[in-house]
């Protein structure tokens, strides 16, 4: 027994080296991106200058969208590392060092050894996980958090005979809590009715005794809702208020910018968890070589998939994250499906088969264009293919390519066709494919990524961190932005007192006529624009308002354009004549 302990022992730190080897390095070579990666980045910097680390903020606000767990492991990131792309995204790359850790360990538990392993492969290979681990946002954590809470309920359940207090109903309720204090009660959305449907479909069978049912409503308590209510009684009752009322919103409405067609999901998870996703659609016939524990995992990993799956196609705001938590189980059940083709040689059906060789087909050509985009240009510009300016413009950054990238998607294309079409002569074939996704999107992430960046925003950064550190107002014009904050380093002091009175006079306005939220940097906006400024403010807006502006903001000086922006500067009263 202690031989085999030492042995997972070993595969365990061969995964921590392997995982650290893939997410870690190079997380600083390319930018934040615009929102959601500055905008936490931004939230955990403001910490840190305001010391205030119980409240998050944005541009030294209330921010009452995301409560703080996530932030501050972002702040001691950034304590270790300085204020830095590398720091907002190095939690991301260790939740994945211990979710491939995570894995591996109740693969083994639930089935074997060898199934752990390919659970690891399926989830790190796949190309939306292994992107998430590179990233700065919120969900690989919040994931974790809501996917151990589920295992541990899973075993609850499992055990709901004894009368003694069950550890995995502490663990339960544990991991909960930390997933409310990373994102919100969309985890006890998701884990409540995961937990609803297993126990509708096994008849409302009773699952535990009263200490167990005391013991996760407790410790739920205690890790989940501490924050929540420490800040009602330090007196910050209109935060709560504030984020209740949003997370209701982001149910009913879509954000700006992130409305899409039904299915998208169900799109996003296929493409995007290639190759994972064409094990996953076979996965769901029944095995007869299953133990009845595995069924009865398997089934709490369908219910969690379509849980998730559902409430987030219902959901009008779609975001490609929205998703994420569907890795877990839909990875699980590829491994299973896997597991099954290698140890009983049994060849894919000629649906998924077509549906595998077509999306393989499909990811190579946008690999390959990817490479190629540089010599699209000319075309794509002078053409009327983009009826967007600010697209067209923004592809005249200037960019260097190394004029190879493009080989990626051929090598990709032909070996993946390759490793499918013999995937059930052996499992060195299944291996070949998977290492060929892993290769494919590492080399994405090292040679295209940094050079498609600078098209979406590249001449926006720049332009802020000219900025950095200078006493002087900087906003944007026509579209919503967290860069310009923490790319110029703002402090406090950046917001004068004659602009927060003439916000606050606003917001005490907005607030006795009944409006509804109110944006903090659309009034600071109108404030620079339109009062006697007592220093410099500089502008950046898109080519597509550079006519609103010269109508309505004539003492704007138009200071220089490049790619899709334009880039203005006010003077102080004093220096306008």
């Amino acid at each position: 027994m202690s031989s085999l302990k030492a042995n997972y022992l070993t595969w365990h730190i061969a995964i921590t080296l392997i995982a650290a080897i893939l997410f870690i390095p190079f997380l600083g070579a390319i930018h934040l991106f615009d929102w959601d990666e500055i905008n936490f980045a931004e939230c955990a910097r403001e910490m840190l200058v305001s010391h205030n680390y119980s409240r998050v903020q944005i541009n030294f606000q209330p921010f009452w969208e995301k409560p703080p767990l996530f932030i501050w492991l972002q702040v001691f990131s950034m304590k270790l590392f300085g204020v830095t792309e590398f720091a907002a995204r190095f939690p991301d790359a260790m939740c994945g060092v211990l979710t491939l850790n995570i894995i591996y360990h109740f693969g083994r538990k639930y089935n074997n050894h060898h199934f752990g392993l390919l659970w690891v492969l399926c989830y790190g290979a796949s190309f939306l996980p292994f992107l998430y681990f590179k990233s700065g946002i919120i969900d690989p954590w919040f994931n974790l958090f809501i996917f151990l809470s589920i295992c541990f309920l899973l075993q609850w359940f499992n055990n709901n005979l004894s009368k003694k207090i069950n550890t995995s109903s502490i663990y339960a309720g544990l991991f909960a809590g930390l997933a409310i204090l990373t994102k919100g009660p969309v985890a006890l959305l998701i884990i409540g009715l995961t937990f609803l449907v297993v126990w509708i479909r096994l008849r409302f069978n009773p699952f535990s005794n009263l200490k167990n049912l005391i013991s996760f409503i407790v410790v739920f308590i205690i890790s989940g809702l501490s924050w929540f209510i420490f800040e009602i009684a330090t007196g910050n009752l209109a935060i709560i208020k504030e984020f209740i009322d949003y997370q209701i919103r982001l149910l009913n409405t879509h954000d700006s910018g992130h409305e899409g067609f039904r299915l998208y999901h169900f799109v996003v998870l296929l493409v995007g968890c290639f190759p994972a996703s064409v094990f996953f659609i076979p996965s769901h016939t029944k095995n007869p070589s299953d133990t009845p524990f595995q069924k009865y995992v398997k089934q709490w990993m369908l219910i969690l998939f379509w849980v998730v799956l559902i409430i987030f196609t219902i959901v009008n705001t779609k975001i490609v994250h929205y998703s994420s938590m569907c890795y877990f189980p839909l990875t699980y059940l590829a491994a299973y499906k896997l597991h099954d083709i290698i140890y009983s040689r049994k060849k894919l059906n000629g649906v998924v088969f077509s549906l595998g060789l077509f999306l393989i087909i499909v990811l190579g050509i946008v690999f390959t264009a990817a490479g190629l985009i540089k010599y699209f240009i000319p075309a794509i510009t002078k053409s009327n293919l983009i009826d967007d300016k600010f697209a067209v413009d923004s592809l005249q950054t200037p960019v260097t390519w190394l004029g190879f990238e493009w080989v990626i998607g051929i090598l990709f294309l032909v070996f993946s066709i390759y490793f499918f079409v013999n995937l059930h002569k052996g499992k060195k074939y299944m291996y070949g494919l998977f290492a060929t996704s892993l290769a494919t999107i590492w080399l994405i992430t090292l040679l295209i990524v940094p050079k498609v960046e600078p098209y979406s925003q590249g001449p926006a950064i720049e332009f802020y961190k000219s900025l950095k550190d200078k006493d002087v107002y900087v906003e944007t014009i026509g579209f919503k932005s967290y860069a310009y904050m923490f790319y110029t380093n703002r402090q406090p002091q950046h917001n004068s007192a004659d602009m927060l009175r003439y916000i606050n006079k606003e917001r005490e306005q907005q607030s006795k006529a009944g409006g509804e939220e109110f944006e903090f940097s659309l009034y600071s906006l109108n404030w620079m624009l339109q009062k006697n400024i007592d220093k410099t403010a500089y502008f950046a807006a898109k080519t597509t308002e550079i006519e609103n502006i010269k109508r309505d903001h004539p003492d704007l000086i138009e200071l220089y354009r490049k790619g899709g922006f334009v880039f203005y500067k006010r003077l102080p009263l004093t220096n306008n004549h």
